[in-house]
């Protein structure tokens, strides 16, 4: 019968499974299918230098405008991620992840790039957590940065026009 009391001893309803996650980007529901550009997961790697060069370039980017002892600090930080890398410590999802968070970076979607930072700082947090720091100042900054600089330009902003005054000595 319907309105029968529950029996003490039966065992307490189990749980349904964890909370449905948020929204993910595109990019990141894509991570575990093989991609067209690269048809079989296995053999896909992404190389330290494809992460690491980028990264190393906007850090570059970011020197004439921010602070020496940020700079210092995220330089420290993407050395940390070179040395976790070179040693085998990072997951593939974890460097895949990265590689995208990189193509947003250069592609100038801070959004995209914060939303992988996120992911990964959730979803791998042992392995990332004494790098990512840097990793998300890095995307900060360059944000803050005029936008011919992260686009390989950054030598044009400082050449100077030549002036029509006289030098006065």
């Amino acid at each position: 019968p319907p309105s029968a009391p529950a029996d003490p001893a039966a065992p307490p309803p189990r749980a349904l499974g964890p909370p449905p996650q948020g929204p993910v980007g595109a990019a990141l529901r894509a991570e575990g299918r093989p991609s067209a550009a690269c048809p079989k997961q296995e053999e896909c790697s992404v190389s330290a230098d494809t992460v690491l060069a980028p990264l190393r370039a906007a850090l570059d980017a970011c020197r004439a405008t921010v602070q020496k002892q940020v700079c210092n600090d995220i330089g420290r930080r993407l050395t940390v991620l070179e040395d976790a890398w070179a040693q085998g410590k990072l997951s593939a999802p974890v460097r895949k992840r990265m590689s995208l968070l990189v193509q947003e970076l250069q592609q100038q979607h801070w959004d995209a790039a914060d939303e992988i930072h996120r992911s990964l700082m959730v979803d791998h947090v042992n392995e990332v957590s004494q790098w990512m720091v840097g990793v998300k100042r890095l995307i900060a900054e360059t944000r803050d940065l005029p936008t011919a600089e992260m686009d390989g330009s950054a030598d044009t902003e400082t050449a100077t026009e030549p002036t029509t005054e006289p030098a006065t000595e």
